[in-house]
């Protein structure tokens, strides 16, 4: 049997400092993670429990990528985010066990058509088309856990054009790593390559054509994006 069309590569993550790499699966995110982006957003940050949504793995990019301005937007937003890579499959994690399902994190952008995603809350309707958008997850260079521990804490922030828009600590997630594992693996089995955008912290705003994007978590390397022409 051959396939009628050819079938997609899979997305490649490099790894720091070593000669290995993790193939991506899926790219699950969480919503409203941070207190004052919450707030920012018109919404109680009250600790309820964490909801998720979903970008497919080909939306992941490598830092030093001019990512295209997407079309049906006039208002595209950055947020910047710690990533969690996991490297164990499980189901049903505690969140004391959870962290021993995490082999590296890494720094991300979860890339925003606010426009379309104001429209689709307002309507009671999902937000995929507002999240889920052509290289909308750029990603860093992955750091392996036994190289640098877990990142529960640091500074995060992200530079527009040499101008910080965002920044905030780790640690005022309102969800840690280890919650956010034990709550999406009661809903979907945890598979190996598997990236978790853990949420932003305040100061989203929106980017525009020739922007350079610099997002930071303490302890990993940068994450460099510019914003390219709008989409063909």
């Amino acid at each position: 049997m051959h396939l009628m069309f050819h079938a997609q590569d899979p997305v490649i993550a490099s790894v720091a400092g070593h000669d290995t790499a993790i193939p991506v699966r899926r790219v699950f995110c969480v919503g409203r993670n941070y207190a004052a982006h919450a707030r920012e957003m018109g919404k109680d940050p009250d600790r309820e429990p964490p909801f998720f949504f979903t970008k497919w793995s080909e939306t992941v990019v490598p830092t030093g990528s001019t990512i295209p301005y997407p079309m049906a937007t006039d208002d595209y937003h950055w947020e910047i985010e710690l990533v969690a890579v996991v490297g164990k499959p499980g189901i049903r994690i505690s969140a004391s066990d959870a962290l021993d399902h995490i082999v590296g994190y890494a720094v991300g952008l979860d890339m925003t058509r606010r426009d379309l995603q104001a429209t689709a809350k307002e309507m009671g309707r999902p937000w995929d088309i507002g999240k889920n958008v052509v290289q909308s997850a750029p990603l860093s260079i992955i750091h392996l856990v036994e190289d640098v521990g877990h990142i529960d804490k640091g500074r995060i922030w992200l530079e527009v054009n040499g101008e910080t828009k965002q920044d905030g600590d780790v640690a005022d997630l309102i969800w840690s790593v280890a919650e956010v594992i034990e709550h999406l693996s009661g809903l979907y089995r945890l598979e190996e390559g598997d990236l978790i955008y853990t949420g932003t912290p305040a100061g989203v705003g929106p980017a525009k054509p020739g922007d350079r994007l610099l997002g930071h978590v303490q302890g990993l390397t940068d994450l460099d994006i510019t914003i390219g022409s709008p989409e063909a």
